[in-house]
């Protein structure tokens, strides 16, 4: 059994909120990079050049990507030999987040009462954590901060089994649709198939970590993801929906085994600011 203290968890963490905010990985530049090249308006290939310009800066300069700078969201893969000594794991992380978010200078969105008084909580806590039990003696965590403005375009549909594969291309173009600039475009798009109603939300998620450019290892979903892609960029909405060819820079695909009487389907967005940092304790 290998003991991790939990004052290491919170520096890990710390470190992971200012590091995803600050800077987009190479995957994402390159993307946003080519979509440069491609886009045909005049004010998209604008629009993409200062969103390059400004995550080359925030890299560069140590600050902030955007102003959202999101719910604390983290996916952590927890060694089953690992025993954590110190203090309460959940309370590393939330710690780590607080200071994380007050030495890097980033915004605190999270309000503690999500109907009535509304009042924020002042230091960005507490953290969405999603753990799952692993195999060895590492914790693995991914940091994942999530803007308002994209999760506010999340959907599930409970759809039948009849809608088929081709029903659920239309849910989700029809979602990219619906949403227009609201998400921010361009944007990436996970799409969570099958389990039950939250686990296909959680999948949808987890799909955003996805690197851009890498398809799903079936190549029949593979091939969904690309026809799903074009088809949300012929839509036309654009950067940050001005109008443009690029709308939507990938679509990422998750699955799950699921019941015979459903076939659940989610749509989580991810905008342009794709910011996801991830270490091993």
């Amino acid at each position: 059994m290998r003991e991790v203290k939990a004052d290491q968890i919170t520096e890990v963490v710390k470190g992971l909120c200012m590091e995803a905010n600050y800077s987009l990985g190479d995957d994402v530049f390159q993307v946003l990079e080519k979509a440069v090249e491609i886009e045909e308006s005049s004010t998209g290939k604008e629009i993409l050049e200062m969103i390059v310009k400004n995550a080359y800066i925030a890299k560069k300069e140590q600050v902030a990507i955007c102003q959202d700078t999101g719910f604390a969201v983290f996916f952590v893969g927890l060694g089953q030999e690992v025993h954590i000594v110190g203090g309460n794991f959940e309370e590393a992380i939330n710690e780590g987040v607080r200071r994380g978010y007050a030495d890097g200078y980033l915004r605190k969105s999270i309000v503690a009462d999500p109907v009535l008084d509304r009042k924020n909580t002042g230091d960005n806590t507490p953290a969405v954590i999603h753990t799952q039990v692993i195999p060895g003696d590492k914790i693995r965590i991914i940091f994942a901060p999530k803007g308002g403005g994209s999760e506010n375009m999340s959907e599930v549909k409970m759809m039948k089994a009849a809608d088929g594969i081709d029903g659920i291309k239309d849910f989700v173009v029809d979602k990219v649709k619906r949403s227009g600039g609201n998400p921010c475009p361009p944007v990436i798009v996970g799409v969570g198939i099958g389990g039950t109603f939250e686990k296909c939300a959680l999948l949808a998620k987890k799909a955003l970590l996805r690197p851009l450019g890498q398809r799903h290892p079936d190549p029949r979903f593979a091939a969904v993801e690309m026809d799903i892609l074009e088809r949300a960029n012929d839509l036309g909405i654009g950067p940050m929906g001005l109008g443009g060819r690029v709308s939507v820079l990938d679509v990422h695909i998750e699955i799950f085994p699921c019941h015979i009487a459903s076939m659940p389907v989610a749509v989580n967005m991810q905008c342009h600011a794709s910011r996801h940092k991830e270490a091993v304790i």
